[in-house]
């Protein structure tokens, strides 16, 4: 429940189901597709002739939830999207939206590349500020979100290391994306959140690093040539499609999809590479600065 709002009384026929209705999307309310698919929801409901709490006692969810929903105040969990579906007898309609809803919780910069991600068959990541969000902990993610300014309410923090613990579900899938990161030595370094926090990322990281599928390299601060001095960027290519390079700086970001850019870019990746330490070389290196720690 929204700690910003005033605890709502549960009606009698609620009891014993779901009240966790969900973090709220990224836009602002009344916009977007939670709002769309809200009213959909509703009239979907109507149309049945079911009442809020009769219809969250089927779902499984509380009637205040049902109507955070509905209102487009709290992003709907799949799993309540796909039993909605089917109490409602929608075909379908309320399932083809889920995608788009879950899109909603991440920030409005971010949702394409998070769609595009889903779908990777190749992502090559570069890092100079922080552990990349694939790599990260919770612990890890609550601590660079906390020192975001202007600052972030509790709600929104816990919305994005929920949308961001969820992008990790990359790691799971089958048949597996080919996975490399290069990661600047001094990112490895900074004890965002304390030094607890950073040796628990560490540790994550070379679990993530011995996986078949995933290759971490250092980039070592000492190196004279480095062909990253432009920035961070994330490469991506999905089945049948052309590769496409993701940027993103304060707040802002661009997608390439123009072939000799993307080109260009894929081409400095591979230099990167090739200047840091090798992927063995690079787990042996967070192994040393664990025991620094």
């Amino acid at each position: 429940m929204d700690s910003s709002e005033p605890m709502e009384q549960r009606a009698p026929g609620d009891q014993g189901v779901r009240d966790d209705a969900g973090p709220r999307p990224e836009d602002e309310p009344g916009s977007g597709v939670v709002t769309a698919f809200g009213r959909q929801l509703k009239l979907l409901r109507v149309r049945a002739g079911l009442e809020r709490p009769e219809f969250g006692k089927r779902v499984g969810y509380a009637g205040q939830s049902v109507a955070s929903f509905e209102q487009g105040r709290r992003i709907p969990p799949a799993r309540f999207i796909d039993r909605a579906d089917e109490v409602l007898d929608a075909g379908g309609l309320l399932r083809a939206l889920k995608e788009e809803v879950a899109r909603a919780q991440y920030p409005a910069f971010f949702r394409d590349a998070a769609r595009l991600e889903t779908e990777a068959v190749e992502l090559f990541l570069y890092a100079v500020q922080a552990i990349p969000g694939l790599l990260q902990t919770e612990e890890y993610m609550r601590a660079l979100l906390a020192m975001r300014r202007p600052l972030l309410d509790e709600d929104t923090i816990e919305m994005r290391v929920a949308a961001r613990s969820a992008r990790q579900e990359i790691f799971s899938r089958w048949p597996a994306p080919l996975i490399s990161f290069v990661i600047e030595e001094h990112v490895l370094r900074r004890p965002f959140g304390g030094k607890p926090v950073l040796r628990g990322v560490l540790e994550h990281a070379l679990l993530i690093g011995q996986k078949r599928n995933v290759e971490i390299q250092v980039m070592p601060t000492d190196r004279e040539d480095n062909a990253g001095v432009d920035g961070p960027f994330t490469l991506i290519t999905r089945k049948g499609s052309e590769q496409v390079a993701y940027l993103e700086v304060q707040g802002r970001s661009i997608l390439l999809s123009e072939r000799e850019e993307v080109r260009s870019v894929a081409a400095r990746y591979g230099i990167i590479r090739s200047q840091a330490l090798t992927p063995r070389e690079s787990l042996g290196f967070i192994e040393k600065l664990l025991g620094e720690v």
